[in-house]
């Protein structure tokens, strides 16, 4: 009797948390709508596999108490469907302060619909970094993707790895959130850092402000930010609003009431906020020191190569903050914008993008009046 009374008294908090969370969910989409249809996980099996790769041929800078390193360890996860292939690779960058992890709702659906994604911690920009979370080091995350390709597509060519014919090397795309979205864009577009496998680039509330056309300028590797109007963290207005006038062919999707920090995954606590970036906003803010960060900028590049020095960065700047969407209603849309982007750009079948690209621009803006779609003209 006293077991049974001490099992019930440990089981009440339990029990008081997952009620909590069963509350304040989104309202679903509606049921008939092509919107639902394509948010429901798809068909193929999903495996995780534990990446842990040493890129021996760069170091890890110093940083704060950290003396730096000899290489750069890159520690995360590979989402792959387990039947069929071979599948478009993708390779997501997790923000600033962030993680890995918080891909992974994104990971695991795109592989149930045929793709395989790669998700690591950059070395000193994710929430556990020695030395503490560094701004600059972003400049470094482009080799990280390049390297993460290399061996995964190495992986693929050698029929003896449980990857093997896993991966299409023609159909590379990369996607990143927030710093991740800045590191995506600078590997699919940078002259000197840039890949040129890559085929498609997903920036998600990516800082863009500092990109001048002629960054963007002759290459035809597709490009859309998906962004969040009430963004306080990257502002809606200088980064993401001016897209499809200066990238060729660049595609904007606009979330009204979208939050920076409601794209993370690992927040699903935090759709009792009326505002998830209050949250963002104090995390970024104790890890910047704004002495050792002033001039980041001049790393990315020259105003020949398309980087305008003198952009300014208004982090977090709005008070009061106003009322943003529900995080899972956000993310769900997340979801939805992804796998749309990257079967347009990457699916064998032309059938398969052409059915992609018309409910991108114009299905999925028609069933969600919170969404909006702009391309260049």
């Amino acid at each position: 009797m006293v077991k049974k009374l001490l099992l019930a008294i440990l089981l009440l908090p339990a029990l008081a948390v997952a009620g909590l969370l069963a509350l304040n969910n989104p309202e679903p989409l509606p049921a008939a709508s092509e919107s639902a249809r394509r948010l429901a996980d798809g068909p193929l099996p999903v495996a995780r596999l534990p990446l842990a790769l040493a890129d021996r041929s760069r170091p890890t800078d110093a940083n704060g108490d950290f003396p730096g390193a000899p290489a750069r360890q890159l520690e995360g996860h590979l989402w792959y469907p387990t039947e069929g292939g071979p599948y478009p690779l993708l390779v997501y960058s997790h923000g600033f302060t962030s993680d890995h992890r918080n891909g992974a709702y994104l990971a695991e659906h795109l592989a149930s619909h045929g793709f395989v994604v790669a998700a690591v911690n950059h070395p000193l920009t994710h929430w556990g970094a020695p030395g503490g979370p560094r701004v600059a080091d972003v400049v470094n995350q482009p080799g990280d993707v390049s390297f993460l390709i290399d061996r995964l597509l190495a992986r693929s060519a050698d029929a003896g790895d449980v990857l093997a014919a896993t991966i299409d090397e023609e159909r590379i795309g990369v996607l990143g959130v927030s710093l991740g979205g800045l590191t995506a864009t600078l590997a699919g577009f940078h002259p000197t850092l840039g890949d040129p496998r890559i085929d498609a680039v997903l920036s998600i509330a990516g800082p863009s402000s500092f990109f001048t056309p002629r960054f963007f300028a002759g290459d035809p590797t597709a490009f859309l930010m998906l962004a969040g109007r009430d963004d306080v963290l990257v502002p809606w207005e200088a980064n993401a609003r001016p897209i499809p006038g200066k990238v060729p062919g660049g595609e904007l999707v606009t979330l009204a009431q979208g939050s920076h920090t409601g794209f993370a995954g690992g927040t699903t606590w935090l759709r009792w906020m009326k505002n998830p970036d209050a949250l963002g906003c104090w995390a970024v803010k104790r890890n910047i020191d704004e002495g050792e960060e002033a001039d980041w900028g001049v790393l990315l590049g020259t105003e020949a190569q398309g980087i305008d020095l003198s952009a300014s960065v208004d982090l977090c700047t709005v008070d009061p903050l106003p009322p943003t969407m529900n995080v899972l209603h956000q993310q769900a849309l997340t979801k939805l914008v992804a796998r749309a982007f990257f079967e347009r750009s990457l699916a064998v079948l032309p059938a398969t993008r052409a059915e992609a690209d018309r409910f991108l621009g114009e299905t999925l803006p028609a069933e969600l009046p919170e969404l909006s779609y702009a391309a260049t003209p």
